[in-house]
Parts: C-alpha cells; structure tokens; sequence
C-alpha cells in the first residue's frame, strides 16, 4: 500500500519537499535560475526581497555605526522598499537597487567579496523581474502558487509586501530617483574633496 506524500506549497516552492527533485545547484538558483513554472517565478521574488531586505539591514546598521543614523535610515528604506517592490515583480525597484548600489560601490571603490556578491545577487533580481514581468500564467504549471500567512516569515515576506507595494509604489518612484540623485552628488563632491585633499 502505497503513501501519499503530502506537502506544503511553500516547501515545493523552496524546493525541500520529498516529492521535488531539486534540478540546479543553490549557488546556480541564487545567482541565476532557471525559470519553468509559476512557483519559480515566485520563488524568485521571494529571493529578491530577502536578498534586499538583507542590504537594507546592512546597509543601516554600517550606516549608523559610523555616525550617520539618518543617513543609516534612508538608505536602509531605500533598499527594502525596493525589495517589497521586487517581491512585487517590479522591474523598476530592481534596477534602481542595483544601479544604486553597484554605482555606490564604484564611487567609494569599495569592491570586497561581500560587495562582488550583492552585485550579483541584485543583478539576479534585475533578471528575475524581467522575466515575472513576462510571464504568462497559461497553464496549470505556470500559475503562481498562493501566498502563504502560515508563519511570521511567510507574512513577512509573502502578504505584507502585497499589502504595503500599491500604498507606497508612488511615493517610492520619487523617494528613490530623489534619494540617488542625491547620494550621487554627494559621492561627486566626497571625491572632490579628497582629491583637493
């Protein structure tokens, strides 16, 4: 007699169920999956917006240990707004994280291991977005599953964002095209100065 094997959605999404075969690599699914159904395509922004929200932490946290809290505090809304607009398959959040960050890094030369992989991982979320953008859900396969509110994590990354993207989509296109304009003048003038210096 045979056992059914029965699995939360949000486990075959990950790709932890008995039932799922795991097709790629971790690194290869962190930095650039492939994309076959309607649960990658979830999956995908659910990596984006944990992968911002991430940056957006640690960003902050560097931010306000060097002595700039408010400095620490819009950054770190910069980046996880983005990310809820990742998680929303927002192409424009993507790019604009990843722009940002990669001229960041660019201005203030700090290229590290750490800064060579959130590039990549915000790349992957640019990639990512575009191809949510395009996606057709035609078929049983590629339709998105349901948003789990199970546990505090599949609220925090799965229904908040849906809730909090349509109120703040607008203030966020302003907020983060004012915000670069901004950090990158200051970047301008830091490295002016220090070449006067």
């Amino acid at each position: 007699m045979g056992r059914e094997v029965r699995c939360n959605p949000r486990m075959q999404t990950l790709g932890v169920s008995e039932s799922t075969p795991a097709s790629e690599s971790r690194l290869k699914a962190l930095f650039w999956p492939s994309v076959q159904s309607g649960a990658d395509v979830d999956y995908l922004g659910a990596q984006g917006y944990w992968v911002c929200s991430i940056v957006a932490t640690i960003s902050m946290l560097f931010l306000i240990a060097t002595g700039s809290p408010v400095t620490g505090i819009l950054t770190g809304l910069f980046f996880y707004l983005g990310g809820v607009g990742v998680r929303e398959r927002s192409r424009y959040a993507a790019i604009i994280v990843f722009a940002y960050y990669l001229i960041d890094t660019l201005l203030l030369m700090q290229l590290g291991v750490v800064r060579i992989i959130l590039i990549a991982l915000l790349l992957s979320n640019v990639r990512a977005t575009f191809i949510a953008a395009n996606w057709n859900p035609g078929s049983e396969e590629a339709a998105l599953p349901p948003r789990m509110d199970d546990t505090f994590g599949d609220k925090f990354a799965d229904r908040f964002p849906q809730w909090l993207w349509p109120k703040v989509r607008i203030l966020y296109y302003a907020y983060s095209g004012i915000f670069l304009a901004l950090t990158l003048i200051g970047l301008v003038m830091l490295r002016a100065k220090v070449a006067v210096d």
